[in-house]
């Protein structure tokens, strides 16, 4: 039964160009809709991202909710509102910091750089060979 219901239908569209053509443009404007929709929600994706949005997610939800579908819409006003009625939503900073050290860690590079340089200008004041070999051996080993 339904293999002579799909032929039947393929002649009524092949009978139809007007319904065939009907179709193709119900089917551009769903397809216009979607792709406006995607802008918009891919505009707002960015603008919620740089102004640094936590849970971007909702944040892209209410946003949306918000703009109401038009295209229309200023998007950095609404991103504006909403940072400024839901601050929790955003971070105080979108950079990273690096952990500090601790009293018991020392900076090594900056500890073996002070060493070196301060064994390479007393070779250098000095000009002892016990001094010059002695910062080579520094530097060998730091760098």
């Amino acid at each position: 039964m339904n293999a002579e219901a799909a032929p039947q239908s393929d002649e009524k569209n092949a009978d139809d160009p007007a319904g065939q053509l009907a179709q193709a443009h119900q089917q551009i404007a769903r397809m216009s809709r979607d792709l406006e929709d995607l802008q918009i929600a891919q505009k707002l994706t960015h603008k919620l991202a740089a102004a640094g949005a936590i849970d971007l997610e909702a944040a892209v939800l209410v946003a949306k909710a918000r703009i109401g579908g038009t295209a229309q819409a200023d998007i950095d006003a609404c991103v504006a509102q909403l940072r400024k009625e839901k601050a929790y939503w955003f971070g105080g900073s979108t950079e990273t910091t690096a952990a500090r050290k601790t009293a018991g860690v020392k900076d090594r590079t900056t500890a073996g750089q002070t060493a070196l340089e301060q064994a390479a200008q007393k070779a250098a004041k000095t000009g002892s060979r016990a001094d010059l070999h002695h910062y080579l051996k520094l530097r060998r080993n730091l760098l």
